[in-house]
């Protein structure tokens, strides 16, 4: 029998307490190997997250939306190690040939972090994500966050 998955909802008042979370999410020690999917509407934050995350986890330099690259490879030092991070936008991924041949299989395959945007226009390829973070705007700068946990990464996660 299938375990239920842990749902857990937040709302986040402004950008800072976006950024407060993805710093407290940086910190936990089963982000280096886990796998994220970020849903919502264009502009309910997925990539203002990622961005907050990726300085979190101490990348530097510019961090863009993969929109039209489909995957922007990051590294981080920490301090176990070096982080290897992916982020992926699947807005425009329309062609499961491309899968193969961008070599995303071994990607999420390989050590690290894996963040994808727009998981739905991958399903049928995309490894169940150990936490899945729903996204909405609300009034105003409010965000609200629907977050679940798929497996034991993604409990430790939101524990």
């Amino acid at each position: 029998m299938d375990k239920t998955p842990i749902v857990k909802t937040l709302r986040w008042q402004d950008e800072t307490e976006t950024q407060a979370f993805a710093q407290a999410l940086a910190a936990r020690p089963a982000l280096r190997s886990a796998t994220l999917e970020l849903q919502g509407d264009l502009g309910a934050g997925k990539t203002t997250l990622v961005r907050h995350l990726l300085r979190a986890l101490g990348v530097s330099g510019r961090i863009k939306s993969p929109t039209y690259a489909v995957v922007e490879p990051h590294q981080a030092q920490t301090p176990d190690g070096l982080l290897n991070i992916w982020h992926f936008d699947f807005y425009r991924f329309n062609d499961p040939r491309e899968w193969e041949d961008a070599g995303f299989r071994d990607l999420f395959a390989s050590p690290g972090l894996k963040i994808s945007e727009w998981p739905d226009q991958a399903r049928s390829m995309l490894p169940v994500p150990d936490l899945a973070i729903q996204l909405s705007a609300a009034e105003g700068d409010v965000r609200l966050a629907t977050l679940t946990a798929h497996s034991a990464c993604g409990e430790a996660l939101l524990a």
